[in-house]
Parts: structure tokens; C-alpha cells; sequence
């Protein structure tokens, strides 16, 4: 569990285009990393979107936006090419990230349980400790309030 004023669990995994990428080598820059739970949904891409318009004011505060899903690589680059998205989306297919962050939760659906990713961010600053997180998050609007959080941080990152 990734837990405010704790180091933030660190992965290395394949992101979208085939590379491997690992949290603490984007260290000291800060990092926002959001959870969801599948590519190409509604909720999905209007999160995924929103992060994309506003990657630029994230870059210029040396932020990068990292986003996590159990979907393969091959689903991330399709879902990056088909919204034009403009964040690293990483993918944890073992679960074992979504595991360390407290993300894979019991969840229901019309009456039905089940596992899944709960909607998560967390904003990790240059000491690799988690400065916030946000649980339960809906999509729409929480890119910006995550802006909005990391410019009230302000030197802390």
C-alpha cells in the first residue's frame, strides 16, 4: 500500500512502445501514477484524455504522468494511437503493482463481485515518498484537480 509520507513501492515494467520503465529512475523528478482499470472504456479514456491536454503543465513542473492497468503492451499502444494519448501508460499484467499499491480491490456490478483495479492516484515526489493520493476517484475533472494539487505542493516536490 502506497501510504502518504511513505516511500512509494518502486517497479520496473513494460510501458507502451515495448521499453521497460522503473519508477525511481525518474527520480528526482516527481511522478503522478494513476491506477484504472481497462483501455479503451468510457471512464478510461476521458481520464487518459484529460491527463494528455494537460501533460505540458505537468512536464513544466517536472512532472511525469505514468498511468497503470493490467492491459498488455499491445492494448496500451493501440489505446495510445487510437486517443493520440500523450502519457507513458505502463502495464502490470502480473498485478503485482496493483498488489504493492492497494489498488486491486474487491469490487460489484450489478450484483456481482469481483476483482478489479479500484481508480487510484498517487503524486510521488522527488524522494520517492507518496506526498498524496486520491481512492476512489471519478474520471471526469480529476486530472485537473491533480494539477491543481501539484501546484499547491510546490516546493515540496
Amino acid at each position: 500500500m502506497s501510504n502518504i509520507g511513505e516511500m512509494a513501492p518502486d517497479f520496473t515494467l513494460p510501458r507502451d512502445g515495448g521499453a521497460m520503465l522503473t519508477l525511481s529512475s525518474l527520480q528526482p523528478g516527481s511522478v503522478v501514477v494513476y491506477f484504472y482499470p481497462k483501455d479503451d472504456t468510457s471512464g478510461c479514456t476521458i481520464e487518459a484524455k484529460d491527463f494528455t491536454s494537460l501533460a505540458p503543465d505537468f512536464a513544466a513542473l517536472g512532472v511525469t504522468v505514468i498511468g497503470i492497468s493490467k492491459d498488455s503492451v499491445k492494448s496500451h499502444d493501440k489505446f495510445v494511437a487510437k486517443h493520440d494519448l500523450g502519457v507513458i501508460l505502463v502495464s502490470d499484467e502480473a498485478g503485482q503493482t496493483c498488489e504493492d499499491y492497494g489498488v486491486w480491490v474487491e469490487k460489484q456490478m450489478y450484483g456481482k463481485t469481483y476483482m478489479g483495479i479500484e481508480r487510484a492516484t498517487f503524486l510521488i515526489g522527488g524522494d520517492e515518498k507518496t506526498l498524496q493520493a486520491w481512492r476512489k476517484v471519478k474520471a471526469k475533472g480529476h486530472a485537473e484537480e491533480v494539477l491543481a494539487a501539484v501546484k499547491a505542493q510546490g516546493k515540496r516536490l
